[in-house]
């Protein structure tokens, strides 16, 4: 059952992962300025960062509930300011993003969820359990 959990995290945090490497990519702070985001230079790196580290602290199981208050951070903005299907005309582009925005949805529920369950069963980084002897 443990490696179910750990299956879980490296499945929800792929995707972070990839997303967040491309958030250093000229095309794709480019895009983000062209819908509007402002200081797309500063903010979508920044945005990487966020993913990449809430990726990591969930795959490796160490404080994967600050990781997933990082994903919060990064997806809660981005579902918004990236996929807002009320404004599409288009029903094309309507469809896209009306299934980009729910996806994004859902991710934010699996956060939540990871946020309020109990510790990574199996981390993949051990905490430090020595403890001080003290005289």
């Amino acid at each position: 059952m443990n490696y179910i959990n750990l299956a879980g995290r490296l499945l929800f945090s792929i995707l972070f992962v990839i997303s967040g490497i491309s958030h250093f990519s000229s095309q794709t702070i480019a895009f983000a300025a062209s819908q509007g985001v402002l200081f797309a230079n500063i903010l979508v790196p920044a945005s990487g960062i966020l993913a990449l580290i809430g990726a990591g602290l969930i795959i490796t199981g160490y404080k994967p509930k600050w990781g997933a208050v990082l994903i919060l951070l990064f997806l809660a903005p981005i579902t918004v300011a990236m996929h807002p299907f009320w404004t599409v005309s288009d029903p094309i582009m309507y469809q896209m993003q009306f299934i980009n925005f729910f996806k994004n949805v859902s991710m934010l529920g699996g956060a939540l969820i990871i946020i309020s369950s109990a510790p990574a069963a199996i981390p993949v980084v051990r905490r430090n359990t020595f403890k001080a002897v003290t005289a």
